[in-house]
């Protein structure tokens, strides 16, 4: 039988970028699931704190070259891979010049939350999914970590859900206790339309602030994981009230929820072959 295939994607993983509990589970989950004889792929955003020598990345020149459009604006990914040789794990980072080429992640260095956080996070899901697509490998379970990937749940349900690629992908979305203040902003729906979108299927997002991105999300997801302790108790009742499939992994050392549930999506793929 074929292996069940996980994409993971996050805005952090340690040992490449560590700001929450968020770069932890990210970095050992998908080793306990590929361990466990799941096929797995990890991408995330290429911050300008995370050292290519040291950590030896290197640019793939097959899924580079490719633009991503974010408020009509034509915008180059290059895509660069790293190995984790301990793990015999390879994590693919999305870089651009303008969008991740400065010595912060997501604030300034008068701590101000960077004006384009939006367009970086609507630059990194949608250059995520256009390099799987390049990659030809068609994800079982695609499992969003960190409120920069709040997006992807929505594209894959709206705009890629003909895509022969994700037609048959199911969406985990992680809930973490990683607030922030602020908001990307009324515009942040506008420009993160793609394809035929429309700016209704948005309107969970609201204004771009941490709870409604999470709205967004769950809104979209096929499965909601409590990874951490402290969760926003607003966030259980929109699960609870969009009667989602709810799984708490906020201790599970052993991984053994999350595998169950990875398993449980991919006998319902089975069951409806």
């Amino acid at each position: 039988m074929a292996k069940t295939k996980i994409l993971f994607i996050t805005h952090e993983m340690a040992p490449f970028l560590e700001l929450s509990k968020i770069s932890e589970i990210t970095r050992q989950l998908p080793q306990a699931m590929q361990e466990k004889g799941f096929e797995i792929r990890i991408l995330m955003p290429r911050f300008g704190t995370i050292n290519e020598r040291r950590n030896r990345l290197h640019e793939v020149i097959r899924l580079s070259g490719m633009n991503i459009v974010v408020d009509n604006n034509d915008n180059p990914l290059i895509i660069k891979v790293a190995s984790i040789p301990a793990a015999r794990m390879q994590v693919y980072f999305l870089d651009n010049d303008e969008y991740f080429h400065r010595k912060q992640v997501f604030r300034d260095k008068s701590n101000k939350f960077f004006a384009d956080n939006d367009e970086r996070a609507i630059f990194f899901c949608k250059g995520a999914l256009e390099t799987v697509k390049k990659l030809g490998w068609a994800p079982d379970v695609v499992h969003c970590h960190g409120w920069m990937s709040t997006l992807i749940p929505a594209y894959l349900k709206t705009a890629y859900k003909d895509d022969p690629t994700y037609k048959e992908s199911k969406v985990i979305y992680s809930l973490y206790n990683d607030h922030f203040p602020e908001a990307l902003g009324e515009g942040f729906k506008k420009k993160a339309l793609t394809s035929s979108m429309k700016e209704d299927q948005l309107a969970e997002y609201g204004n771009g602030d941490h709870t409604s991105l999470y709205q967004g999300a769950i809104s979209y997801s096929d499965a909601v994981v409590i990874a951490e302790e402290n969760v926003s108790e607003d966030l259980l009742k929109f699960v609870k009230k969009a009667d989602i499939p709810l799984t708490n992994a906020e201790k599970d050392e052993d991984f053994e929820n999350y595998c169950n549930l990875y398993e449980q999506f991919a006998s319902e793929e089975l069951e409806t072959a």
